[in-house]
């Protein structure tokens, strides 16, 4: 018997569970129920005479607030995460301790324990309210845990560009201050593009999180406004909201996904 016949035969029971499973799944769901709980008319409406339903809040408000929680806990934590990847990589034992424990310490914590922790057990243990609100708690937490990751990255990024680089700028008598942010941190950049553009996407799901913090109306993100429209609003009772935003978090994942997919191809042919 062919190899190639061998492999249809194992095959075949493998399609065959999977087209029971998908038999299985449609004869026993009621899709009319599923249909009015996921994709409730009163929250997608009919664009094509002119009602939109719920999507002018979720993406005025929500989709708007979260693009804006994601860039800013990416930027601060891109910040904090060089500071700390210089540190570990210092000559001073002491910083490499301290970048060492902050960077470990951070990246063995849920998220959503550093956020509860910030928004209220720091203001009730040093009797002391946030200036920006717990929103901003939240935000702070974000970018300590995401600059923990985001250290390592750019660490075995710096560690990755060859030492004749450094030595070569070096030789032409460039300070080490200046070799690094003209010549090394560059090209570490460079290379981990790919995986701190996953870190935005991983950010950008977490900003989920920032609704146990608590917010204003005009400060919630997109899990918060669609956790809302369950219980209030014309999609009341139903999961419309949540799809509706699952729909609006994949819009912005998948070509970012995309990207970094493309970005390492790019890279594995360049080198």
């Amino acid at each position: 018997m062919k190899q190639s016949t061998k492999r249809r035969l194992v095959h075949l029971p493998l399609y065959a569970v999977l087209v029971a499973l998908a038999a299985l799944v449609y004869f026993s769901a009621d899709w009319a129920e599923v249909g009015k709980n996921f994709f409730s008319p009163a929250g997608f409406g009919r664009p094509w005479e002119g009602d939109w339903g719920t999507w002018p809040d979720l993406v005025s408000t929500g989709l708007v607030n979260t693009i804006k929680y994601t860039a800013i806990a990416f930027a601060g934590g891109l910040a904090l995460a060089v500071v700390m990847a210089l540190m570990r990589l210092s000559s001073l034992r002491p910083y490499r301790w301290l970048a060492t424990c902050f960077v470990e310490f951070f990246r063995s914590l849920p998220v959503i324990v550093v956020i509860l922790t910030l928004a209220f057990g720091v203001p009730i243990a040093f009797q002391w309210s946030w200036p920006g609100g717990t929103v901003q708690a939240g935000l702070v937490a974000l970018i300590l845990v995401g600059g923990s990751y985001m250290a390592e990255t750019l660490r075995a990024g710096i560690q990755a560009v060859p030492k004749g680089q450094a030595e070569a700028a070096r030789s032409l008598g460039m300070s080490q201050g200046r070799t690094m942010i003209t010549v090394v941190l560059p090209q570490a950049f460079r290379i981990v593009i790919p995986p701190l553009t996953n870190e935005f996407v991983l950010l950008l799901k977490d900003t989920s999180l920032l609704y146990v913090a608590g917010m204003m109306i005009d400060q919630r993100e997109l899990a918060t406004i669609a956790n809302a429209m369950m219980v209030n609003g014309p999609t009341a009772g139903t999961s419309t909201g949540l799809m509706q935003a699952a729909i609006l978090y994949l819009v912005i994942t998948i070509p970012l996904t995309q990207l970094v997919a493309w970005l390492e191809r790019r890279q594995q042919r360049t080198r």
